[in-house]
């Protein structure tokens, strides 16, 4: 909730606005107060009486109980306060300013969690000499005219039954920190309900990084010493091995060993064409292999195909799956994707350092994917490949990489898939890839539906967050938006700041020619603020300079949705050219559009923001070869 909407309904009979805070914090920008309501500072000797707001200075323990104290007595019934918590709500230390509200006969009329970085929560109170009727969440008395009676009745109702809620929360939660505690010091798996503790978490994954990076170096040493033992049984039966040793013979004993030595040369020269002539007599199976350079065995090598490479920084992130073809279809749009085969799933996994190993539940279970190369995997029915998707996992761990179980299909058709070991598993349907989509076919809500939960973009980071993956690209950075603005004054700033708070899909920045203080709530909201000067760095921009313009909660959401189903570099309301006709050119009728197409011009409302750093007229971004997206004006979808 904003601080605005906290208090904004309890500033009925409210005239003036005394600041006792000092300067700390700083809510000017936060309220937004009609003009009618005059904000002047506190002189710290005035009496507070009825129609006047105080801001206090931060509550204890934060602040100082002395100065809340004198502040409280100044105040007269009829007045109110603003308190404001840095803490957030679920560690509120709300005891001692309550204790001092009491004692001065004030009583709390709303109190709220706060969608800031900084302040955290805030409370408004008033000075009474009577129980004050309850309000309703959005802020009005309840009932107007209701006893005192009533009144205490219904706090001491919900401050009962507040009560027995909040014990049997923190109940729960010191159960869960002593079966923390314990797995914590016995090693053992996380307790039930414990899976979101990123203590045990991180160590439970670091003692299995260790242990797999020691199990692939151990499997490596293996694989070398058996190289290395056929080599020397190659060579142990050797022509010149065996020549060597008849010289150094008759030079130990020349009395006895020369006369020898023409015969023993002789039957070495004879014996020169013999197939069996210099081999050992039983050679292992590794002799026939290429030699190891230290990156996997050579027969491994033969499958892979050259692929020429870039070498630069990673702004995507890279996975390595066991994936379905229309799945990793899907998620090479937005990620690097190397699809695993059972024949070089463990070379891949080491020579590509993905961010992400995946196996998706429907790529190993039967029906129409059961013709994939891991059909049958964790049924019982493919121990072979039981045992390459271990070597696999244990190979991706070895180097770092988190591994992840995607059960997007029950799992009942593959239930030893659960007995690997995995870094996370997230439950969660097949991803839908929004440029599959028609936007004039699809409902406007069921859009947003799959936008917000079900797209490709949300999908993989899910899967990033149940890996516990960092460091990695935020795959829902490409959907980040610069609102690009330039208010005008007081009234324009709080209509700007209304509008973007209110979006449902909230822009990552806004840009404004010269940000001050009046634009903290954005900041406190976490919006970067820039100067016009700096430039937008989000990679997509909207333009909102025309705040009379009446934006909804869904305008960007809307805009967002219908650029990922087209692809489009621009997204907006067409101009009067009307939609695009055969060849690319303008209809025979200028119209707006009844349902989403492309169209050779528009009102760009949301662009690449390259597309507009670059220059130029939006007239010519047709001409350019940039594609334009109109949607209906009026019902975006």
């Amino acid at each position: 909730m904003r601080l605005l909407d906290l208090l904004h309904p309890c500033l009925d009979g409210v005239t003036s606005l005394v600041d006792a805070t000092g300067g700390d914090p700083a809510l000017g920008p936060y309220l937004h107060l009609p003009e009618s309501i005059a904000l002047r500072p506190d002189d710290g000797t005035a009496e507070l009486g009825e129609g006047t707001l105080v801001l206090l200075p931060h509550p204890p323990p934060d602040g100082p109980p002395e100065a809340l104290r004198t502040l409280l007595d100044r105040m007269r019934p009829g007045a109110r306060g603003l308190a404001v918590f840095r803490q957030p709500a679920a560690e509120l230390p709300y005891q001692d300013l309550l204790e001092a509200l009491v004692r001065a006969r004030c009583q709390v009329l709303a109190a709220a969690a706060l969608d800031y970085t900084g302040p955290g929560a805030a409370a408004v109170f008033a000075r009474t000499d009577r129980p004050l009727p309850l309000r309703d969440p959005a802020g009005a008395p309840v009932p107007p005219d209701a006893p005192a009676l009533e009144t205490v009745l219904r706090l001491a109702g919900e401050h009962a039954l507040a009560g027995l809620v909040s014990r049997a929360q923190r109940a729960r939660l010191l159960d869960l920190e002593a079966a923390r505690e314990t797995a914590t010091a016995s090693g053992r798996p996380e307790a039930p309900g414990l899976a979101g503790t990123e203590a045990v978490r991180d160590q439970l994954a670091g003692v299995r990084r260790e242990r797999d990076r020691l199990a692939a170096a151990l499997r490596r040493a293996r694989e070398r010493v058996e190289l290395l033992e056929t080599r020397v049984a190659a060579l142990r039966h050797s022509t010149s091995l065996r020549v060597g040793q008849s010289m150094v013979s008759a030079a130990r004993d020349p009395v006895r060993g020369v006369p020898r030595l023409p015969r023993e040369l002789y039957g070495l020269w004879r014996g020169r064409r013999s197939p069996s002539a210099g081999r050992p007599p039983h050679p292992p199976p590794a002799a026939a292999e290429p030699p190891d350079t230290g990156t996997g065995t050579g027969g491994e090598r033969l499958h892979l195909a050259h692929r020429a490479i870039a070498v630069g920084p990673r702004d995507r992130l890279v996975i390595a799956g066991v994936l379905t073809p229309d799945t990793a279809a899907d998620l090479a749009g937005d990620a690097v994707v190397n699809r695993l085969l059972p024949h070089d799933a463990r070379l891949v996994a080491e020579m590509s350092a993905p961010d992400l190993l995946v196996v998706q539940a429907a790529a190993c279970t039967a029906g129409a994917a059961g013709s994939g190369p891991w059909a049958g995997c964790g049924t019982g029915a493919a121990p072979g490949l039981d045992r390459r998707l271990q070597e696999t996992l244990t190979a991706a761990r070895a180097q770092g990489c988190r591994t992840v179980l995607w059960r997007d299909v029950p799992l009942s058709a593959a239930p030893g898939l659960s007995r690997f070991d995995w870094d996370g598993v997230l439950d969660a349907p097949a991803a839908v890839s929004p440029g599959r989509l028609d936007p004039a076919a699809v409902g406007r809500e069921e859009l947003r539906e799959i936008f917000a939960s079900h797209a490709v973009r949300v999908r993989l980071a899910e899967l990033v967050r149940a890996g516990g993956v960092t460091g990695a690209a935020d795959p829902l950075a490409a959907r980040g938006i610069a609102v690009l603005a330039a208010p005008g004054g007081a009234a324009e700033v709080t209509v700007l700041v209304k509008q973007v708070l209110a979006q449902s899909h909230r822009p990552v920045e806004v840009v404004v020619p010269g940000p001050g203080k009046e634009l903290a709530e954005l900041a406190a909201a976490g919006i970067t603020v820039r100067a016009a000067g700096d430039g937008p760095t989000a990679p997509w921009a909207a333009g909102w300079h025309d705040l009379t313009v009446d934006r909804d909660a869904g305008h960007l959401l809307d805009l967002m949705c219908a650029q990922e189903c087209s692809g489009a570099d621009a997204v907006g309301f067409a101009g009067p050219a009307g939609p695009a006709g055969p060849a690319g050119r303008p209809g025979p009728e200028d119209r707006w559009p009844d349902a989403p197409c492309f169209v050779p011009a528009l009102e760009p409302a949301l662009a690449r923001t390259a597309l507009l750093l670059s220059g130029g007229d939006p007239g010519s971004w047709f001409r350019r070869g940039y594609r334009l997206y109109a949607i209906p004006r009026g019902e975006p979808r």
